[in-house]
């Protein structure tokens, strides 16, 4: 779609329709109009582009007549100024040209990759969207049918279907998903989002990592006129967790962590936490500009009064492993102001940062346990003071890309109130998904020794902080599939039996095979340095995961709970199944 520039005057033209020059200046902004005239060569105005419609700049056109196609109300107040809700999305995108813009660049990332991928040799499959509830992990939405008590389930992923269309001597496969989870919302997540998601068979990690590193330089090349690094470098889950306290770290933001407990007097020990022989790990902060005339040790001092005295800094100090122990370098003290660590700790921590006056050094205790979850609460902390550091001036805003394969995730994690996993009776769950290989021949062995010690062949992509995607190499064998889920996660009889269908395919000779599935809307809000997925979708949904526009979801009619044989429970009854057991929720699959 282009424009053009419309010339009109009171001068009497041949075929000239006098009265729409009268019409034109009293049409509404946007009001559709049709129009007629004659074109003209016109000077080249200044570059200036405005989101996804281009102007036709060497001619214009002198109108003869004009006829408007559907007027705009006078009731509807649109000025540059009117910020426009998300019931009036309509609006909002014909008003905002930033919004069109990021649809326009993800309509052509997409139309890139397209292009990348069939140059590969991998094939465009779309898979169903009607699939069948089976225990991956995350809730489900689900589709009622008019057979009685049968209800298809929308898909968390296309993850079983790809894996069958490996067994079905499909070689490469892609396709852009619509993908479905019953989830809380945040910034970065909605029910409905789209994933790019792709299976090689006869391929393992690195095969895959090597593809997506392919890619993901290409339209960074292509699109941002920025190159990243050959190959992206790779970091263990263990590693990821102890030097920044998070599986998906930013390390542009430096502050890395250390572990200090073995050189601290155990009275500190115990005044920081009430735990047993814990960890206690620290972080120094430095800030990088002074935007006032105090010494550095006060400046310090006052951002992080400040920062504890806020809602979110309260949190850390009341957090259930103990609040945070807060140290600030000042040359004029004993050893610096850090007395308290002891000379062995202090003379540690000036070996690892070279202290400057000012600066924050910040000790955290942690049960003495292996790493599980996501983050770590001073993993959480570190992005937290960088993040008030930024917003106050006091450091510069990270800048640049920092890709990253995390890999070496556990296999099995235990089964938490939050992430009750794939619900079988083991107190384990499968970390990324049932179906993700033991990584090596020794993480097989140690299957049946110790679950919780294997690690999976499991990689997660990471730049700038956020988890764009996730992979595996598969399972490929219908006994060591049963095995797992039997032996290991203790399924129930009945949850194996949901997956027969997967297992009959393994077991009829399916090769090795290994995929990923990249969040695209993720990566289109990353590229444009956005905060939020809703920036760059035409239609999300709000916190409450409704669509303020069209009014969804909707209630259910007692004629349309009839036809689908269902019933309303009373609000005071507790939720159940079909069979009458809790409904089972889960961690999350490829995202």
């Amino acid at each position: 779609m282009c424009s053009i520039q419309l010339v009109s005057s009171s001068k009497a033209l041949p075929n000239k329709d006098l009265s729409s020059h009268e019409l034109i200046k009293k049409l509404s902004v946007h009001t559709p109009v049709a129009v007629r005239g004659v074109l003209r060569k016109r000077e080249q105005p200044p570059e200036q582009y405005s989101g996804s419609i281009g102007k036709i700049k060497h001619v214009e056109l002198d109108l003869l007549s004009v006829q408007s196609l559907n007027d705009f109300p006078s009731d509807i107040i649109a000025t540059p100024e009117t910020v426009f809700g998300q019931d009036q999305r309509h609006l909002q995108l014909r008003a905002d040209v930033d919004l069109r813009k990021a649809l326009a660049f993800r309509s052509e990332v997409a139309l890139a990759l397209r292009l990348r991928l069939h140059d590969l040799g991998f094939v465009d499959i779309e898979t169903p969207l009607l699939f069948k509830s089976t225990p991956e992990g995350a809730r489900e939405f689900f589709i009622p049918t008019r057979r009685k008590g049968f209800a298809y389930a929308l898909p968390q992923s296309p993850q079983q279907f790809k894996q069958i269309l490996m067994g079905s001597g499909i070689p490469k496969y892609y396709q852009f998903a619509r993908c479905f989870r019953d989830e809380d919302l945040r910034a970065d997540r909605q029910p409905e989002f789209t994933q790019l998601d792709m299976e090689m068979s006869f391929a393992g990690a690195n095969q895959v990592m090597f593809t997506i590193e392919e890619l993901i330089r290409s339209v960074w090349s292509t699109f941002l006129k920025s190159d990243l690094p050959s190959p992206f470098p790779r970091m263990s889950y263990r590693e990821a967790m102890s030097s920044y306290g998070s599986d998906k770290p930013d390390t542009r933001l430096g502050m890395q962590i250390s572990r200090l407990d073995f050189l601290l007097p155990g009275d500190l020990i115990s005044k920081i936490s009430s735990l047993q022989t814990p960890i206690v790990e620290s972080l120094m902060l430095r800030f990088e500009q002074v935007i006032s005339d105090a010494p550095p040790a006060r400046a310090m001092q006052y951002f992080i009064a400040k920062f504890f005295d806020s809602a979110e800094g309260t949190a850390f100090v009341k957090n259930r492993d103990g609040g945070p122990g807060i140290f600030v370098v000042d040359s004029s003290k004993p050893l610096q102001g850090l007395q308290a660590l002891g000379f062995e700790a202090a003379e540690r921590v000036e070996d690892i940062n070279q202290l400057e006056d000012g600066d924050l050094l910040v000790l955290q205790a942690r049960p003495d346990e292996p790493f599980s979850g996501g983050s770590t609460t001073l993993g959480n902390l570190r992005l937290a003071l960088h993040a008030a550091a930024v917003r106050q001036g006091l450091l510069k805003p990270p800048v640049g890309f920092a890709p990253l394969w995390v890999i070496d995730f556990p296999l099995f994690s235990p089964i938490t109130q939050d992430q009750p996993g794939q619900g079988g009776g083991a107190g384990l769950a499968a970390t990324h998904h049932p179906f993700t290989s033991p990584k090596t021949a020794e993480d097989v062995d140690m299957l049946a020794v110790n679950p919780s010690e294997v690690i999976g062949d499991h990689y997660d992509l990471v730049i700038n902080g956020v988890e764009l995607g996730g992979g595996s190499r598969r399972i490929h064998s219908a006994e060591m599939q049963a095995y797992i889920m039997q032996h290991i996660l203790k399924m129930c009889p009945e949850r194996l039996s949901e997956f027969s269908h997967l297992l009959d395919v393994l077991r009829a000779g399916c090769p090795p095979h290994a995929g990923i599935a990249l969040g695209f809307d993720r990566l289109i809000t990353l590229m444009l340095g956005k905060s939020s997925v809703r920036e760059v979708i035409a239609f999300p949904k709000t916190g409450k995961g409704e669509d303020a526009l069209v009014k969804s979801p909707g209630l259910l009619t007692d004629e349309m709970l009839k036809t689908y044989c269902l019933q309303i429970r009373p609000s005071g009854n507790q939720s159940t199944d079909c069979h009458g057991g809790a409904p089972e929720q889960g961690a999350d699959d490829e995202s």
